[in-house]
């Protein structure tokens, strides 16, 4: 018998309240003084220890209800490896969740430590893809989760106010692995953004890119590296959400939004060449995160897909094209979701080929079939509709597929219309009712 849902979630919940608190009593010695300061109106908290010129302050986060009550509690925590551990074991082996391979779990471990979660920086990529499955608690594609990379993002602004920051990035990363070296860049070979180690595992930094377009890397103090600036990347990093990684006794970092990396991928795959590995990858992620947040968080999803459209007419496109890529089926949820129509999307029509229609006798409809960019539509006219309009009242199934047959053309356009102008009622469906077609007539008109 499958695990209940709300079993995985409520040990996912615990394992992730367990993580926060133990990255909370790691990060700050019980020797020191938790601080506020108010800056532009929101008040920060530091944790300050030493005294005369060898005090110093480490960056703790923006006030909220949470962190007050870890700060309150802070004495009293304890450190609880072994029952993380078992948590964690769980939702791997018997909840069937995904955990990254061991090399990536140490290196984002050793970051964690460092404290680049600490100062917000933003686990994203594929690993960050990982965490959706306990998160939102489903079962997520298994082909696209593996990587080898780890990509870290931090606005440059939130690098500069923190007024903190981790040990130099390369000395963490040596920690771990001594094999790992600084890449050039290509632009300015005395910068770094990215650092590889034997065996092609790699770490890159990367910021959005809010002003011209640059290729040129940007400083992040915190970090103490440099990143790669990128489009679009400031939409993604917005407000993320704390996360574990299934790793040992669980890495606790930040993520991008769930829905914020669905509608992202959704317009990364448009900008990546034709046929590309991943190009393939962003849509399947962008796919498999839209079909669970149409479920199970919809206003999140329509919030996220309303602030993408909301800026630009570029960023319209790149989104209705990526809607293209998607299944039928995975298209027409999001778009519902979205209350959004299908015309939407660029080169999308309802043809039909004159394929036989036939009777549903468990749903009382004549059934044909449509296509739509390559997929298969089901379409359907009521029994109902049928009699009052089409004059089969009385008729057996075979009279009625008759009159469907003779009033094939006109119940066609009447799909094509409700398929790519009304509000979608039922994915990859349309089903003409008896109170839909007085509505047709003024489109139907010669």
């Amino acid at each position: 018998m499958p695990t209940p849902k709300l079993i995985k979630q409520t040990a996912y919940a615990e394992l992730l309240d367990r993580c926060a608190n133990a990255a909370f009593s790691e990060a700050f010695a019980e020797e020191g003084a938790f601080i506020a300061k108010n800056v532009k109106g929101r008040r920060y908290w530091y944790f300050q220890n030493g005294t005369g010129e060898s005090r110093s302050q480490r960056y703790v986060g923006p006030e909220t209800p949470e962190l007050l009550d870890r700060i309150t509690h802070h004495r009293e925590l304890r450190d609880d490896i072994r029952e993380r551990r078992a948590l964690v074991s769980t939702l791997v082996r018997s909840f069937g969740h995904t955990r990254p391979i061991r090399e990536i779990g140490n290196i984002i471990a050793a970051l964690a430590t460092a404290g680049v979660f600490r100062l917000r920086g933003v686990l994203v990529g594929t690993v960050a893809f990982q965490t959706y499955q306990a998160m939102l608690g489903v079962r997520l594609p298994a082909s696209p989760v593996q990587t080898g990379d780890v990509d870290i993002a931090q606005f440059q602004t939130v690098s500069v106010a923190v007024e903190d920051s981790i040990p130099p990035v390369l000395d963490v990363l040596k920690e771990v692995d001594k094999t790992f070296r600084p890449i050039p860049h290509t632009i300015d070979g005395r910068r770094v953004t990215s650092y590889t180690a034997k065996g092609g595992m790699r770490v890159d930094f990367l910021t959005p890119n809010e002003g011209e377009e640059t290729g040129e890397p940007q400083s992040l103090p915190a970090l103490q590296t440099d990143a790669q600036p990128l489009r679009f990347l400031d939409y993604l990093i917005y407000e993320p959400e704390p996360a574990v990684i299934l790793h040992d006794a669980g890495i606790y970092v930040q993520v991008p939004a769930p829905a914020r990396f669905a509608v992202h991928k959704l317009i990364l795959s448009r900008r990546r060449p034709e046929g590309a590995a991943k190009r393939s990858k962003d849509v399947q992620q962008a796919e498999a995160l839209l079909r669970a947040l149409t479920e199970i968080r919809p206003h999140d999803l329509k919030q996220a897909w309303d602030e993408a459209r909301a800026r630009g007419p570029r960023w319209r496109q790149l989104l209705d094209e990526g809607l293209g890529e998607l299944s039928g089926f995975a298209r027409d949820l999001t778009l519902k979701t979205a209350g959004a129509l299908r015309s939407s999307v660029p080169g999308i029509d309802l043809t039909f080929n004159n394929p036989p229609a036939r009777y549903d006798v468990h749903r009382d409809v004549v059934a044909f079939a449509g296509q739509a960019l390559g997929q298969p539509i089901a379409c359907a006219i009521s029994r109902e509709a049928l009699d009052d309009y089409f004059g089969t009242d009385g008729l057996d199934k075979d009279r009625r597929i008759e009159a469907f047959l003779k009033n094939r053309s006109r119940i066609e356009k009447m799909a094509r219309i409700k398929y790519l102008k009304w509000p979608i009622e039922e994915p990859d469906a349309i089903l003409i009712k008896t109170s839909d077609i007085p509505r047709f007539e003024s489109s139907l008109k010669p």
